[in-house]
């Protein structure tokens, strides 16, 4: 009915089998992808982050920047509709999800899962990190130029179109080229 509201691709990045996880948002459009730590791959955790960014973004701004919410059929993603109203049961989002057996209905989220790897390999525990370390992470994947975003950044593209308030509340930083750090030595 809207297809010009923008789409925004949650999942999951697993460490160790049972361990903490990142909830990750990718914003397919300016390519800016959020990390989010969690202990425990529940979905719980996942309302959590949410009803926290509603909180601190205000529900205008929330409201804009996360109209619709792609998912796969995790269970941490099993709780829609704490997603989608807030606290009040006032309406906030939509979530929708890929069809079974399909991630490549989101697959821009996944490729961008691609550059967290560089820096924390498969099987690394994610739990040994603070959500510092995470956000400096992604400060970096963030700041790194795309040619599909005509050599600019995923952080100067969201900036461009939303502000930088929001990439404050989300705790991003712009890092100059010349000290981007895409590999395990950034977290060390």
């Amino acid at each position: 009915e809207h297809p010009d509201l923008p789409v925004r691709q949650i999942d999951s990045v697993e460490g160790v089998r049972g361990g903490a996880v990142l909830l990750t948002i990718h914003f397919v459009e300016q390519g800016l992808q959020l990390a989010f730590l969690r202990k425990r791959n529940d979905s719980q955790s996942v309302i959590d982050i949410f009803n926290r960014l509603y909180l601190e973004l205000g529900p205008d701004v929330f409201m804009e920047i996360f109209p619709i919410l792609l998912a796969d059929n995790g269970s941490e993603f099993s709780n829609p509709s704490a997603i989608e109203f807030d606290t009040q049961e006032n309406p906030r989002t939509k979530l929708f999800y890929c069809n079974p057996s399909a991630p490549y209905q989101k697959g821009s989220c996944e490729n961008n899962h691609e550059m967290i790897r560089r820096v924390i390999p498969k099987s690394v525990d994610i739990g040994q990190y603070t959500q510092e370390q995470i956000n400096l992470m992604m400060s970096h994947i963030n700041s790194y130029a795309r040619k599909k975003l005509g050599n600019k950044s995923p952080y100067e593209m969201f900036e461009f179109q939303y502000g930088q308030k929001p990439l404050n509340v989300f705790h991003l930083q712009k890092i100059p080229a010349d000290e981007i750090i895409l590999s395990p030595e950034l977290l060390k």
